[in-house]
Protein backbone atom coordinates (compact mmCIF):
# COMPACT_ATOMS: atom_id res chain seq x y z
CA UNK A 1 0.00 0.00 0.00
CA UNK A 2 0.53 3.72 -0.41
CA UNK A 3 -0.48 6.76 1.90
CA UNK A 4 -0.48 10.07 -0.31
CA UNK A 5 -1.45 12.88 1.70
CA UNK A 6 -1.98 16.33 -0.31
CA UNK A 7 -1.47 19.94 1.58
CA UNK A 8 -1.22 23.55 0.17
CA UNK A 9 -4.71 24.35 -1.40
CA UNK A 10 -6.39 26.99 -0.49
CA UNK A 11 -8.08 30.50 -1.51
CA UNK A 12 -6.15 32.35 -3.94
CA UNK A 13 -6.90 35.26 -6.40
CA UNK A 14 -6.30 35.27 -9.86
CA UNK A 15 -3.22 35.58 -10.97
CA UNK A 16 -1.82 33.93 -7.84
CA UNK A 17 0.25 31.26 -7.03
CA UNK A 18 -0.05 28.15 -5.10
CA UNK A 19 2.32 25.13 -4.49
CA UNK A 20 0.83 21.80 -3.60
CA UNK A 21 2.67 18.82 -2.19
CA UNK A 22 1.57 15.30 -1.71
CA UNK A 23 3.43 12.94 0.71
CA UNK A 24 3.95 9.68 0.54
CA UNK A 25 4.56 6.56 2.72
CA UNK A 26 4.03 2.91 2.91
CA UNK A 27 6.16 1.45 -0.15
CA UNK A 28 9.43 3.14 -2.62
CA UNK A 29 7.95 6.12 -3.87
CA UNK A 30 11.01 6.41 -6.64
CA UNK A 31 9.34 3.04 -8.05
CA UNK A 32 6.03 4.91 -8.80
CA UNK A 33 5.11 7.19 -11.12
CA UNK A 34 3.06 10.43 -9.83
CA UNK A 35 0.32 12.47 -11.41
CA UNK A 36 -2.28 15.56 -10.37
CA UNK A 37 -5.55 15.60 -11.25
CA UNK A 38 -8.38 18.53 -10.48
CA UNK A 39 -12.10 17.49 -10.09
CA UNK A 40 -14.40 20.40 -10.20
CA UNK A 41 -17.74 20.22 -8.88
CA UNK A 42 -20.14 17.60 -11.56
CA UNK A 43 -17.31 16.89 -13.43
CA UNK A 44 -15.26 14.01 -14.15
CA UNK A 45 -11.35 13.97 -12.57
CA UNK A 46 -9.18 15.19 -14.99
CA UNK A 47 -5.39 14.81 -15.87
CA UNK A 48 -3.31 18.13 -14.86
CA UNK A 49 0.39 16.44 -14.90
CA UNK A 50 2.36 14.02 -14.05
CA UNK A 51 6.17 12.70 -13.74
CA UNK A 52 8.17 9.66 -14.38
CA UNK A 53 9.76 7.64 -10.90
CA UNK A 54 12.83 9.67 -11.99
CA UNK A 55 11.76 12.90 -12.19
CA UNK A 56 13.26 12.69 -15.68
CA UNK A 57 10.19 13.52 -18.04
CA UNK A 58 6.94 15.48 -17.17
CA UNK A 59 3.70 15.53 -18.74
CA UNK A 60 0.66 18.31 -18.72
CA UNK A 61 -2.50 18.87 -19.38
CA UNK A 62 -2.99 21.79 -22.81
CA UNK A 63 -4.19 24.69 -20.33
CA UNK A 64 -2.00 23.87 -17.80
CA UNK A 65 1.41 24.03 -19.70
CA UNK A 66 3.51 27.39 -19.36
CA UNK A 67 1.64 28.13 -15.65
CA UNK A 68 2.25 24.44 -13.76
CA UNK A 69 5.41 22.82 -12.91
CA UNK A 70 5.42 19.68 -11.43
CA UNK A 71 8.41 18.11 -9.70
CA UNK A 72 9.32 15.14 -7.42
CA UNK A 73 12.03 14.91 -4.32
CA UNK A 74 12.15 11.11 -3.91
CA UNK A 75 14.77 11.38 -0.91
CA UNK A 76 12.03 12.99 0.61
CA UNK A 77 9.30 10.80 -0.59
CA UNK A 78 7.07 14.07 -2.44
CA UNK A 79 6.00 15.21 -5.20
CA UNK A 80 4.90 18.99 -5.69
CA UNK A 81 2.64 20.93 -8.51
CA UNK A 82 3.87 24.54 -8.63
CA UNK A 83 0.87 26.57 -9.92
CA UNK A 84 1.15 29.96 -11.24
CA UNK A 85 -1.32 32.17 -13.19
CA UNK A 86 -3.93 31.40 -11.34
CA UNK A 87 -7.60 31.57 -13.09
CA UNK A 88 -10.92 30.90 -11.59
CA UNK A 89 -11.01 28.15 -14.03
CA UNK A 90 -8.13 26.13 -11.97
CA UNK A 91 -10.47 25.91 -8.84
CA UNK A 92 -11.13 22.37 -8.16
CA UNK A 93 -10.30 19.38 -5.98
CA UNK A 94 -6.41 18.46 -6.71
CA UNK A 95 -5.56 15.07 -5.73
CA UNK A 96 -2.46 13.20 -6.05
CA UNK A 97 -1.80 9.42 -7.48
CA UNK A 98 0.91 6.99 -7.81
CA UNK A 99 0.73 4.30 -10.17
CA UNK A 100 3.78 1.38 -9.86
CA UNK A 101 6.00 1.93 -12.96
CA UNK A 102 8.75 0.13 -14.89
CA UNK A 103 11.67 2.67 -15.96
CA UNK A 104 10.85 4.09 -19.16
CA UNK A 105 7.35 3.78 -18.91
CA UNK A 106 5.72 7.08 -19.57
CA UNK A 107 3.08 8.57 -17.18
CA UNK A 108 -0.63 7.53 -18.09
CA UNK A 109 -2.66 10.34 -18.22
CA UNK A 110 -6.40 8.42 -17.43
CA UNK A 111 -7.66 8.23 -13.78
CA UNK A 112 -8.01 4.61 -13.71
CA UNK A 113 -4.21 3.63 -14.57
CA UNK A 114 -3.40 4.66 -11.09
CA UNK A 115 -3.25 2.51 -8.20
CA UNK A 116 -3.21 5.03 -4.99
CA UNK A 117 -5.16 8.01 -4.28
CA UNK A 118 -5.07 10.89 -1.78
CA UNK A 119 -7.97 12.63 -0.31
CA UNK A 120 -7.18 15.83 -2.20
CA UNK A 121 -6.62 19.09 -1.30
CA UNK A 122 -9.24 22.04 -2.43
CA UNK A 123 -8.12 24.95 -4.59
CA UNK A 124 -10.03 28.08 -5.07
CA UNK A 125 -9.72 30.80 -7.28
CA UNK A 126 -11.35 34.03 -6.82
CA UNK A 127 -11.99 36.70 -9.60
Amino acid sequence: QVQLVESGGGLVQAGGSLRLSCAASGRTFSNYAMGWFQQAPGKKREFVAGITRGGGSTYYTDSVKGRFTISRDNAKNTVYLQMNSLNPEDTAVYYCAARYALIGNPTPTTPTAYDYWGQGTQVTVSS
